[in-house]
């Protein structure tokens, strides 16, 4: 059973394990066959879920929401976390023509308005800007954020993909701390261990997410000599800790690090779900932890 932690010192509380949900129109599942998922990993402890607007081509959020609506009580078991900033050129919006960062006022509360409506919720716990923008005005986002908290619309606010320093510039003119950055963490790519990322969260003590954890499958079929070195320490270690399979010996790596990462599941299968649930058990050392490092980076420590 997954237990629930803080994730920020004034932030809401979140499950260890956060279910993530940007594959959801892949998975051909009915509204029913949504709801019995989302109550499964409910019952496994796994009580956050992660979205964005985007997700599905826009669609993600509205599956999800006709699941709820089923039975609109299980709302009030979970964690809703969703994203705005992207513009994606679709069908949706056909004036559009590039994709593009929007951090305006404008934007972020239509956005919000419109997550609202596809999850068939009246709050979302806790809302993230998705991409860095460059033309982000730090004063209007944090303007934005106080009105939809004042109008019941959000909880609490983060960031993803952010740098230290854009982390630390939103930041500034808000009055209530940004609970979480969200952030790309796997075998393959951990430079936000060396860039100061999560140097920053663990002195704020304020807990990452991590996204893509098992390195959008790369880790488990790619062909460059990175992916098939990590590949092999990978299986050496299930073997060395007992784990039934490599993913399980990742999830452990990521949350090895000293800022308590939150590893996103992307899985709609729950056997691939309960897999993540047991790999809590499993406590790497710091040598094997390391082997890991050395392996996908090439060569040796300092």
């Amino acid at each position: 059973m997954i237990k629930k932690t803080t994730i920020a010192p004034q932030g809401p509380e979140f499950s260890e394990l956060v279910q993530g949900y940007w594959r959801l129109s892949e998975w051909e599942m009915t509204p029913i066959q949504r709801l019995n998922f989302l109550k499964q990993h409910i019952e496994l402890g796994i009580t956050t879920v992660d979205h964005a607007d985007i997700y599905g081509g826009y669609q993600c959020e509205r599956l999800f929401g006709e699941a709820l609506a089923l039975e609109p009580s299980v709302r009030d078991q979970i964690e809703i976390i969703t994203k705005c900033d992207i513009n994606l050129c679709t069908p949706e919006f056909p004036n559009r023509k590039i994709n593009h960062y929007d951090t305006s006022k404008e934007h972020i509360i239509s956005s919000v308005n419109n997550s609202l409506t596809r999850l068939n919720i009246s709050e979302i716990d806790v809302l993230l800007i998705h991409r860095l923008d460059v033309l982000m005005n730090a004063d209007e986002v944090a303007n934005t954020f106080n009105q939809l908290q004042q109008e019941g619309k959000v909880k609490h606010f983060g960031v993803s993909n952010f740098t230290p320093s854009h982390f630390d510039l939103l930041q500034s003119r808000l009055d209530k701390p940004l609970v979480t950055n969200q952030v790309e963490i796997n075998p393959l790519n951990f430079d936000v261990a060396h860039d100061g990322t999560l140097d920053q969260l663990q002195m704020n003590r304020i807990k990452p997410m991590a996204w893509s954890c098992l390195a959008g499958g790369d880790i488990f079929s790619g062909q460059s000599e990175q992916a098939i070195r990590v590949r092999k320490v990978l299986e050496e270690l299930k073997e060395e800790v007992g784990a039934q399979s490599i993913d399980q010996v990742i999830y452990a790596w990521v949350r090895k690090l000293p800022s308590n990462p939150l590893p996103i599941i992307g899985s709609g299968k729950i056997e691939r779900v309960q897999a993540a649930v047991d790999a809590m058990d499993i406590n790497l050392t710091r040598e094997q932890w390391y082997r890991v490092w050395v392996e996908s980076k090439g060569h040796g420590v300092p």
